[in-house]
């Protein structure tokens, strides 16, 4: 019997928020970001959870932050996300999200995590949540630091391209698996299985579903994991890295232009 697996996009389907726009204190504790960046963040998290952002508003995202992040040290990074992880993260997992792990762990099916964020925020929390395998961006790091270029950017189409390549270093029948997402930017991502389902929808992504008859499904109760039974513990995680805190800044510089197209 083929290996199957079950494939989650990691914010608004597992948690209840941006994971980077969620890190925005903590980074700006750190000296990463400004304070004037954290109030900023916390519009974008408004506007982001009403709208979503659509393909181009990601891709100057993706630009701005690869400026932005160029020269932050990625120790610091990593040990305040370590530092902060369960404090920031743990009260916003969806308990819908969790039951649905344990529901695929059940079966025998492993648990991949695919995000467009990256190593320093993703790889953490599936290993909080006992994923197998994490795929994410990569920045390129040079002598410890952040060089401001972007290596690999798990965001779209690169997604389904990710899960296909796991599918053949695994031997994961994805005609069998499993995938969740709430952004019309992963349709790929919902193509590449045989089951797909759309989780809090955008209205592209509910509109799409409906057209292909894809299963809806609203999470609504973000809990604490210690509230819940425990999940096993994680595998090694296989990830493709690491966008970290460079996206929180990128997405307080999406929000602002949003806003400003919005005003005009």
């Amino acid at each position: 019997m083929a290996q199957t697996a079950a494939f989650f996009d990691l914010d608004k389907t597992i948690i209840a928020k941006s994971s980077t726009f969620a890190f925005s204190k903590p980074f700006q504790a750190g000296g990463l970001i400004s304070r004037r960046a954290v109030l900023r963040s916390t519009y974008a998290q408004f506007v982001y959870m009403v709208g979503g952002a659509d393909h181009d508003q990601m891709e100057r995202m993706r630009q701005f932050m690869s400026q932005l992040c160029a020269g932050w040290d990625v120790a610091t990074v990593r040990e305040i996300v370590a530092e902060t992880l369960h404090h920031i993260v743990d009260p916003l997992v969806y308990d819908e999200a969790v039951s649905l792990m344990e529901e695929h762990r059940a079966a025998g099916r492993d648990i991949v995590i695919v995000s467009a964020s990256g190593s320093e925020l993703v790889e953490p929390i599936g290993e909080m949540l006992g994923a197998d395998r994490v795929v994410a961006s990569q920045l390129e790091i040079v002598d410890g630091r952040y060089s401001g270029e972007i290596s690999y950017y798990a965001y779209a189409g690169e997604k389904a391209v990710a899960m296909r390549r796991l599918a053949d270093e695994v031997g994961y029948d994805l005609s069998e698996s499993y995938a969740y997402s709430d952004s019309v930017t992963d349709v790929p991502m919902l193509e590449a299985v045989g089951h797909p389902y759309a989780v809090n929808p955008d209205r592209e992504l509910r509109r799409i579903a409906q057209s292909n008859q894809w299963p809806v499904l609203v999470f609504t109760r973000p809990v604490t994991l210690r509230s819940r039974l425990r999940l096993p513990p994680a595998k090694p995680t296989l990830a493709v890295l690491a966008l970290g805190g460079a996206v929180t800044a990128g997405g307080l510089w999406w929000a602002t232009a949003r806003r400003r197209r919005l005003d005009a």
